[in-house]
């Protein structure tokens, strides 16, 4: 346990500077490939009211931090950050967190709820392959299938099925306020639960089958062990290595949201947010957005390596 403990620790020290550079190399790129797109606030302003005089322009510029260079002005962003003032969104005329909290939440409930039930259904579908020889082409064939549907083509089918013909779920939209969010969530959240699935159905199928003709479980199975109990208590908690690194990879998705699915059910989410920031040289909100996603990212990363050691103690060894 202390030299477990000890592991972790040392992986804390290794990766936290290394998560901490990162985020400041991210947001200077960012910073620079939003400021050097055209069409900056001042220039907007100046098409939607004709009017402006060239002392309101230069008003502007200076309210905008635009009449100093771009380096100077991600100095100044990246000091409010470090203090906690993390300003206005342009778009929206609010603070940036009360912009992404609604917008992070929508996008939690939806993406978060389909990554879960993507990964039970692959686990699942992947367990029947490596159990089932007969039943892998089966699986194979419908994890092709759900990698090769576009998700708004998906989307759409459903939203005709379910909401048009049959009239049994909204076609898309949020619920008011009192009302249950679950109807709004179903169409999609298999919409992604869908595409999704066939990651981890695959490569499920694969750990379990390497894992279930080791010599080991060779040797308990001769000695009448259940196929059920070589399953769950020898075979998955190895084969949980893999499928924790799929999962980490996907936290990204938790923050980002999925501006396809969420364009096509008309959802409020981090991914309309993010386009509609990045769109809108609003600095604020979308260098914060991408930030947040990378920094989720990471951490999911971190904590899939910590939870492998755990599983596996020979990964922290090598």
């Amino acid at each position: 346990m202390g030299d477990a403990m000890a592991g972790a620790l040392n992986l804390l020290l290794w990766r936290m500077p290394q998560m901490a550079i990162t985020l400041v190399l991210l947001s200077l790129a960012a910073w620079f490939s939003i400021g050097l797109m055209p069409g900056d606030p001042v220039s907007l302003a100046m098409i939607s009211d004709p009017r402006l005089t060239p002392a309101d322009i230069e008003r502007l510029r200076a309210l905008h931090g635009l009449d100093q260079s771009l380096i100077a002005r991600y100095l100044a962003w990246a000091g409010g950050v470090l203090r906690g003032e993390f300003g206005y969104s342009r778009l929206f005329a609010q603070p940036v967190w009360r912009v992404l909290w609604p917008a992070l939440l929508s996008t939690l409930a939806l993406v978060g709820t389909a990554v879960l039930l993507a990964a039970g259904l692959g686990i699942a579908l992947g367990a029947l392959a490596a159990l089932r020889p007969r039943a892998a082409p089966v699986v194979d064939g419908l994890a092709l299938l759900a990698q090769a549907v576009p998700s708004f083509w998906l989307g759409i089918l459903l939203i005709i099925l379910f909401a048009v013909r049959l009239g049994w779920l909204p076609a898309g939209g949020a619920p008011d306020a009192g009302h249950s969010a679950l109807p709004f969530l179903v169409l999609p959240v298999a919409t992604i639960a869908f595409g999704q699935m066939a990651g981890y159905a695959r490569h499920a199928a694969a750990a379990l089958s390497a894992e279930l003709s080791r010599p080991h479980i060779t040797s308990a199975r001769a000695r009448g062990a259940g196929e059920r109990r070589l399953l769950w208590h020898h075979a998955l908690p190895n084969a949980a290595v893999p499928l924790l690194t799929l999962l980490a990879l996907d936290a990204g998705a938790l923050v980002s949201g999925a501006l396809v699915t969420e364009t096509v059910f008309a959802r409020p989410g981090m991914g309309k947010l993010l386009y509609d920031a990045v769109m809108g040289n609003d600095y604020n909100l979308a260098l914060l957005a991408l930030l947040l996603v990378a920094l989720v990212t990471m951490l999911a990363t971190l904590l899939a390596d910590l939870a492998q050691r755990w599983i596996d103690p020979r990964i922290g060894e090598r």
